[in-house]
């Protein structure tokens, strides 16, 4: 719902009331065409970005003055082509608000009037006229503008003496244009904008926010005068005072109140929104249509595989540049090696391993692959092939259909010295795209050759394709190593590249993790083998609890000494654990799209999954247990990090507020795997960056509209 309403009082000088609504809505009455200075009346309006009534809303009392003056206001209003809604209401026994009963109930009147109009208007605007009608009538119009808000107070100035024309002028006459000199009598200003008070919208001694319903008033009907008599008892003037007396004690106590019924803190600036704000961001369910202000968040991913985030168009980007590094004759032989796929449109479920027998390098024939096979046949063959992508862990293909998509991408291409520079360049863009501020990466690069090189390679590829962005919004990148369970073997050698890689790149390389097959168990020489990390302080995350059961978390946990996990899905199931994570801040990382696709949950985008479990995020969330979502491989599930909140609301429900969304995002930056002084400086950019966004999106009449966000102050510095 949306109306722009002009709220006016009315005593002797009916005219004023024209006067506003022609500096309001020039395109529908041009009394000002001929002013001097309606230049500057445009101006105006447009820094206030004032729109034309639809309403016009009277209060004034009873009496021959106000009744004659009505009768001239109605005889005007009727001779407009386009005339607003007029709505009229008369305070019963008054007359010339020569008594403090006069003055205390026209007072009443016209605050509930207000309060009304905001509530009627919606996302329209509500400004309050102070010209004409009684010096009492503008000092209590300008004190309902300031307490319960107003979008301009509007003032009329005229010459003294007024031209007789002005004072005598017939409803035909303000129909129109006002003649040149007749006009630059009177100066339309704008005296200034309310907002409406934080103390109406937190509860007093047991009552609600001040709202309408409880300080009824009924909607005159349009071109009638309603005569309104207050009822006995406690009344909206009476409610304001009491609220003014109590002052900071009032909001002391909303905070507090709000404290308590948390069980995650979210960003500090965000408690010194107006209760009205933090209600509505505590109430409103993230809906698809708040995606965009999603997106200008500044957010983090802690949990985000550089061999699944590419998609298949900048997957073959990436193919191309080792293609056109590859001499005649390795390309010859690539392409004589992936021949006979091009000629078919539906590849053998096993033509990765086919293909992997070859002495060729298997970068040569990804590049190949990815240059030669149309888009059709890469779209069947790495996405087509596995739907529908949902629980399967336990189909016939198991977790290899899951990961099939990045079939082409990560180890399969990056071993290539040539895919580096393209890979981060696409890294880099798609942070960008997604408003991530900081990024966590993590992979195995002892998969790709000589690891630490490698390492050295990519922080230096991401600088320089973050260098091609503004230095205010370049995401920081950090990147985790993964040793595999299912590669025992390689542990030791995985760790000591993990150490060494820690000395060299201090900036860049931040963490261990330990992924791959749950069902193989962690013996005390894995747990033993970690010991060398544990000597310089290398934070851990593990995969664990994705499908198995909540024992494999606590072995994470206690034989690994865990600081965040990936996934733990099955953590509720173990109470006593998960009070151990609370207890510990041991953070979850959390995968909504990937965890419906591995484990299966239900999803109503997807009613195949009706009958999936429900996806546990609400659950732990509630029990207070630290977590932040994350996108696992957004080139896989064709997700972003937006899209993965959105995910996350739609699964669990309404429940899942605007205000949950903020302080998981929160939860990201809190468990980021960087040393605290570098954490809490970021988090403070980003606390403020948040603040402004969120007041751009749910209080724009703060004025704050930002058209960009600075992330960070410093590029990455490997």
């Amino acid at each position: 719902m949306k109306a722009n309403i002009l709220l006016c009082t009315l005593g002797a000088s009916w005219a004023v009331i024209p006067e506003v609504y022609g500096f309001l809505a020039p395109d529908r009455l041009p009394l000002y065409r001929y002013h001097p200075r309606c230049a500057d009346f445009t101006r105006q309006r447009e820094d206030y970005r004032l729109e034309a009534p639809d309403e016009i809303w009277v209060c004034t009392t009873l009496g021959d003055l106000p009744r004659q003056g009505l009768a001239y206001l109605r005889d005007w209003h009727a001779r407009l082509e386009h005339p607003p809604i007029l709505r009229i209401w008369q305070a019963a026994g008054t007359d010339q608000l020569a008594s403090q009963p006069e003055c205390d109930r026209f007072r009443e009147l016209l605050l509930r009037a207000c309060l009304l109009a905001h509530e009627r208007a919606g996302d329209g605007q509500v400004v309050l006229s102070l010209a004409g009608g009684r010096k009492t009538m503008s000092a209590d119009l300008q004190w309902a503008g300031s307490v319960l808000g107003c979008d301009a107070l509007i003032h009329v100035v005229g010459q003294d003496p007024l031209p007789e024309l002005l004072k005598t002028g017939t409803a035909e006459f303000f129909t129109r244009e006002l003649p040149a000199e007749v006009a630059s009598a009177i100066v339309p200003l704008i005296a200034g904008a309310g907002r409406r008070s934080e103390l109406l919208d937190v509860e007093l001694d047991g009552r609600r926010a001040v709202a309408s319903r409880d300080f009824p008033l009924p909607l005159a009907s349009h071109g009638a005068s309603l005569t309104w008599t207050p009822a006995a008892g406690h009344g909206l003037c009476e409610e304001i005072r009491s609220r003014e007396k109590a002052g900071s004690q009032l909001l002391g106590n909303y905070l507090r109140a709000l404290g308590e019924t948390e069980h995650h803190e979210n960003w500090r600036s965000l408690y010194r929104l107006p209760p009205r704000v933090i209600e509505i961001l505590r109430k409103q369910p993230l809906p698809p249509g708040l995606a965009d202000w999603l997106q200008g968040l500044p957010k983090a991913d802690l949990h985000r595989h550089i061999g699944g985030c590419l998609d298949l168009d900048a997957q073959r980007e990436v193919g191309r540049s080792v293609w056109e590094a590859l001499g005649p004759p390795e390309r010859e032989r690539a392409l004589g090696h992936i021949a006979p796929l091009l000629r078919q449109a539906i590849w053998p479920w096993d033509w990765p391993d086919r293909l992997k027998t070859s002495a060729i390098p298997r970068p040569h024939w990804t590049a190949a692959l990815l240059v030669h096979a149309d888009a059709p046949q890469l779209t069947g063959n790495l996405f087509d092939a596995t739907e529908p992508r949902f629980d399967l862990k336990s189909g016939p293909r198991g977790f290899k259909a899951y990961e099939r998509p990045g079939e082409l991408s990560g180890s399969a291409i990056l071993s290539h010295p040539a895919a580096i520079q393209p890979y981060a360049a696409h890294l880099v863009g798609q942070a960008h795209d997604e408003g991530l501020a900081y990024v966590e990466l993590r992979g195995s690069p002892h998969k790709y050759g000589d690891g630490l090189a490698f390492l050295h390679r990519l922080a230096d590829a991401l600088q320089t394709a973050a260098a091609s962005l503004p230095a205010d919004s370049r995401a920081l990148f950090r990147f985790i190593l993964i040793a595999d369970r299912r590669q025992p073997e390689r542990l030791a050698e995985v760790i000591d590249l993990a150490v060494r890689a820690k000395e060299q790149l201090p900036n860049f390389v931040v963490g261990l993790d330990m992924a791959g097959d749950e069902t193989q168990p962690i013996s005390a020489d894995v747990a033993q083998a970690f010991a060398r990390a544990f000597e310089i302080c290398l934070p851990l995350t593990i995969h664990a609890g994705e499908g198995e059961t909540a024992e494999k978390i606590w072995t994470a946990a206690y034989h690994l000494h865990a600081d965040r996990i990936g996934h733990g899905l099955t953590i509720g199931d173990h109470p006593k654990l998960a009070q151990r994570f609370r207890d510990r801040g041991i953070c979850i990382e959390l995968c909504p799209s990937s965890n419906r696709e591995v484990v299966g949950y239900r999803d109503a985008a997807f009613p195949e999954t009706a009958h999936c479990p429900d996806y546990p995020l609400w659950r732990l969330w509630q029990a207070g247990l630290p977590l932040t979502l994350c996108t696992d491989n957004p080139g896989i599930s064709r997700t972003t990090m937006t899209g993965e909140y959105l995910t996350a609301a739609r699964m669990v429900g309404d429940c899942f507020s605007c205000w949950d969304a903020l302080a998981m995002i929160k939860q990201a930056f809190v468990h980021a795997f960087l040393p605290s002084q570098e954490k809490e400086a970021l988090l403070k950019r980003m606390d403020a960056l948040v603040y402004r966004h969120v007041l751009a999106q749910f209080s724009p009449r703060e004025g704050f509209n930002p058209r960009h966000l600075s992330f960070s102050e410093d590029p990455l510095t490997p």
